[in-house]
């Protein structure tokens, strides 16, 4: 990941990311890679789980988007995996 030096506080650098996160207010709905990212798990971790009807998205044009309560639920339940 770059670096940018958008901004300093006290002789440390931000990231461009972790400035942007600060104004942004929180999505409502997250992208499969984000959603990989908040649960700890790889993109076809999260592929499967919508397969498998564990994770509903919603389709927004060609954009799958996953809501941040849909992870909530998810995580309030164990979910067996298969072996491939």
């Amino acid at each position: 990941m770059w670096r940018a030096t958008a901004h300093e506080q006290g002789g440390t650098t931000m990231t461009a990311e972790a400035s942007v996160l600060e104004r942004t207010p929180e999505a409502l709905a997250l992208s499969k890679l984000e959603a990989a990212r908040m649960l700890g798990v790889s993109l076809r971790t999260v592929d499967r789980l919508i397969a498998l009807k564990h994770l509903p998205v919603r389709r927004l044009g060609r954009r799958v988007l996953i809501q941040r309560n849909s992870l909530q639920s998810l995580l309030r339940t164990d979910h067996p995996t298969q072996a491939a």
